[in-house]
């Protein structure tokens, strides 16, 4: 435990929690004792509905015993584990030591089993059907909360099962982006544009790249523009480009949304979105293992 900023503090722990039990302690004797001037058993004129009357009995002795134990379990617990300021318990146990230990555990359980898999190549790995079942648990486990349990993603977070990359989906680039991760801008345009009729044309611009229902005239507006400040990033013909993480505009598949408005809050405001690395938090053997289950999605293999 993280020592106080003040040694106020620990106390201000201890104390309250000390005394709270020694209070419990002393409630639980007064009122088992004799505090009632009334004879026992007598009716104490508490009546509910209609004929239910309290009657002046002590508590049971097991529901007295119920209490005491819990009080002798909060001390034992505190005695053995962290719970008074910086008082560590006799244990010396804290949540990250467990983790830990649960960790070292489970390396040298399936340690093994992951070397001989990071020992061959990501297509093969793929192949193997208890490997894809290993990688799918650590998928769900890891990945599901951006891309989902289905591998679908969501707006913002990539689809994995539609063979569309943004940097590629070579084995060697998805074991990269695992293990280094990715960071994508898209700058705002709309200044650049001259205001949201310049957005409005460059939209219908992307529009008629993937084959869909556009204005001409914005057309031949919004190509001018896309010409002269996109072509960089997308290249000429807006197929994108994935050494930079530029999409393909002529597909019809949209990470943010492919709605007029919410192509045109891309352009307009522009996007950014970060992959986080794993390298530390997984290791080369485990992310080995894991982008072969993901380039196992676009091949269809996941699914046998």
């Amino acid at each position: 435990m993280a020592d106080f900023t003040s040694s106020f503090w620990n106390w201000y722990i201890i104390i309250p929690t000390v005394v709270g039990i020694l209070a419990c302690f002393w409630l639980i004797r007064w009122l088992s004792g004799d505090i009632s001037p009334e004879d026992e058993g007598k009716e104490m004129d508490h009546v509910w509905d209609e004929d239910l009357v309290e009657l002046n009995n002590p508590l049971p002795r097991w529901w007295l015993n119920l209490f005491y134990i819990t009080l002798f379990f909060s001390i034992g617990y505190l005695v053995l584990y962290p719970g008074l300021g910086t008082f560590k318990g006799l244990l010396d146990w804290t949540s990250t030591g467990q983790y830990q230990r649960e960790v070292d555990l489970a390396d040298a359980k399936f340690g093994p089993l992951f070397k001989r898999y990071a020992e061959m190549d990501v297509v093969t790995v793929a192949a193997d059907p208890d490997a894809r079942r290993m990688g799918e648990r650590m998928f769900v486990s890891y990945c599901a909360t951006c891309h989902g349990s289905d591998a679908r993603g969501a707006r913002g977070f990539p689809n994995l099962r539609d063979n569309d990359w943004l940097y590629g989906g070579e084995p060697v680039t998805i074991l990269q982006t695992i293990l280094n991760g990715r960071s994508g801008v898209m700058p705002a345009w709309e200044n650049a544009l001259g205001g949201e009729q310049g957005v409005a044309d460059m939209t219908e611009f992307v529009f008629s790249l993937s084959g869909r229902k556009a204005d001409p005239d914005a057309v031949a507006r919004g190509s001018e523009q896309f010409n002269m400040l996109c072509t960089s990033c997308h290249g000429v013909d807006g197929r994108g480009n994935q050494s930079l993480g530029a999409p393909n505009l002529t597909d019809n598949i949209w990470l943010h949304g492919g709605t007029r408005a919410r192509v045109m809050e891309s352009i307009a405001r522009g996007r950014n979105g970060q992959m986080p690395p794993h390298r530390e938090f997984l290791g080369e053997e485990k992310a080995h293992l894991l982008a072969a289950y993901v380039y196992s999605l676009q091949t269809g293999q996941a699914d046998e």
